[in-house]
């Protein structure tokens, strides 16, 4: 699971219209490398949580094939924050039946 729900306060004013995980680092977004790295892994499901400008998350990364992923979304919403244990208690039907 990624966690890429925060607002990302400390970026503004770069995340007033970008979400924090989209911003660009080397020449790719932040979330990118998380991607990459987990595919390497051999991961082939990943969970992506997001809530600030979330629909910019699923329309960039969409359905994860460009990295032999799926992706699944869990949308907190643009209300209050569900902070991270909230976020991935949201996320846990997505998650599955083992340990997480």
């Amino acid at each position: 699971m990624i966690l890429a729900a925060g607002r990302g306060e400390r970026m503004r004013p770069l995340t007033d219209q970008t979400p924090k995980p989209l911003l660009r680092a080397g020449g790719k977004p932040l979330i990118f490398r998380h991607l990459d790295k987990l595919a390497r892994a051999g991961f082939r499901q990943v969970v992506v949580n997001h809530a600030h400008l979330g629909e910019q998350i699923e329309r960039v990364l969409g359905t994860g094939e460009h990295w032999g992923l799926r992706i699944h979304y869990s949308a907190e919403g643009q209300g209050r924050a569900l902070e991270t244990g909230g976020g991935i208690c949201k996320a846990l039907p997505l998650l599955g039946d083992g340990p997480f």
